[in-house]
């Protein structure tokens, strides 16, 4: 013979008395939310730790539980299922968002940290690369007759024509162009460059 077990009696009520209990809970009675919490907390605890894996993360989201259940109270059906289910439910999904919230913000880092890492490596990289092409160009310059090595420099490091460069080393024209194309061909051999 199942009797209601009155709120006030001393301790958790059993199973079958915490859908009453849950009404009292939407009703704001605060004596039965005290014993809803004595019968749920360590059911709730429970679930939240065995997702969350951490005991002070697991603490505070079980806390939230609790709350949302006094919260939400006026919500549950006992016809859908038993008032440890319904709390078991909404234990097992705030976990489950705290684990995604988690997962979310470290991945955030992460990534920011990448992106960090990343353009600062790719700035030295560039730097050096840049350095480096630098030498190599002013090594193949040294390789080049004086006459192409002026011919080139003033044609592509100071922006002066074929004929500009003609008439500031006083050289025909096609004397420069045949030098400059000489030398473009030993500047592109000496670099490796294919075409």
């Amino acid at each position: 013979m199942n009797r209601p077990v009155p709120v006030d009696a001393p301790g958790p009520p059993p199973r079958h008395a915490l859908a009453e209990v849950m009404r009292k809970v939407a009703q704001g009675d605060q004596q039965a939310f005290s014993a809803l919490y004595d019968a749920l907390a360590p059911l709730v605890f429970g679930i939240v730790l065995k997702v969350v894996r951490d005991r002070a993360q697991s603490e505070e989201v079980a806390q939230e539980v609790m709350i949302d259940l006094w919260r939400q109270a006026a919500r549950y059906r006992p016809d859908a299922g038993s008032v440890q289910t319904w709390a078991a439910t909404i234990a097992h999904r705030r976990a489950v968002d705290r684990v995604r919230s988690a997962q979310a913000a470290a991945d955030r880092e992460h990534a920011q940290a990448a992106r960090e890492h990343t353009t600062a490596f790719d700035e030295v990289a560039e730097q050096v690369e840049t350095r480096l092409e630098s030498e190599q160009v002013r090594r193949c310059l040294r390789g080049l007759t004086e006459l192409q090595r002026q011919a080139v420099t003033l044609a592509y490091y100071q922006g002066l024509t074929y004929r500009e460069v003609a008439e500031a080393l006083r050289t025909p024209l096609p004397t420069i162009k045949t030098r400059m194309r000489d030398g473009l061909i030993r500047l592109r051999d000496c670099m490796g460059v294919t075409t």
